[in-house]
């Protein structure tokens, strides 16, 4: 395995807002390849209860895009008026505005993303009692869904993880006719980034975040 590339693609995989190609559509059998290695992740219990809904219908991209703006805007209000989240120095700090200024591109723009893809598995968290069970449901989506993200990526296409729109999910689930006993998990907008290249991310030392054997031991 080529590790050099390996690592570049796991360590350049970004959220992609500002640099999505709005005018450029996306071919099915691209998005069809990335759903395919997708389905190799990891499953509990080789359930395999996963689904993807590819989203490309202007006009249903068009409500859930007015869903996930309304939530949005009660969302990045609440946060203004909470001030800065993190004291000066902390990395996350410096990335604060740049990360909510593309934020607020993307809903803005949401709508004219050409594809929309909603990763979903059966069953529902909230019904699943223990935190095994809820962990499991979700175990059994989200690696394949980061799988469709960095297949995209290393085919020229962009995506950003995205969650508002489930504050409307049973509006959604109506408009797609996605089962009841079915639980969407995230909203990605894809389509093709612009430029040639993404750059790690500044993140907090991974040092500062390991413990060795008992919670805080560095």
């Amino acid at each position: 395995m080529d590790l050099r590339a390996a690592d570049e693609l796991l360590t350049t995989t970004r959220s992609v807002r500002k640099r999505l190609d709005l005018a450029r559509p996306v071919p099915r059998a691209l998005l069809e390849e990335c759903i395919e290695i997708a389905l190799q992740a990891p499953t509990g219990s080789n359930a395999q209860g996963w689904h993807f809904v590819v989203v490309t219908d202007a006009a249903k991209r068009a409500e859930i895009a007015g869903y996930y703006r309304e939530t949005f805007a009660g969302y990045i209000k609440m946060q203004e008026a909470g001030g800065p989240r993190w004291k000066t120095g902390d990395p996350r700090a410096a990335q604060e505005a740049r990360v909510r200024e593309s934020a607020v591109y993307l809903a803005d723009h949401l709508h004219e993303v050409r594809v929309f893809v909603i990763p979903c598995v059966e069953g529902r968290v909230e019904s699943a009692g223990t935190v095994v069970a809820q962990a499991s449901i979700y175990g059994s989506i989200l690696p394949a869904a980061w799988s469709f993200m960095l297949a995209a990526r290393a085919r020229g296409l962009g995506s950003a993880w995205t969650t508002l729109h489930l504050v409307r999910e049973r509006e959604v689930a109506k408009l797609l006719n996605i089962p009841d006993s079915v639980t969407q998990t995230a909203l990605l907008p894809v389509a093709y980034f612009k430029g040639k290249d993404f750059q790690r991310a500044r993140r907090l030392p991974s040092r500062e975040l390991t413990s060795w054997n008992s919670w805080g031991a560095r």
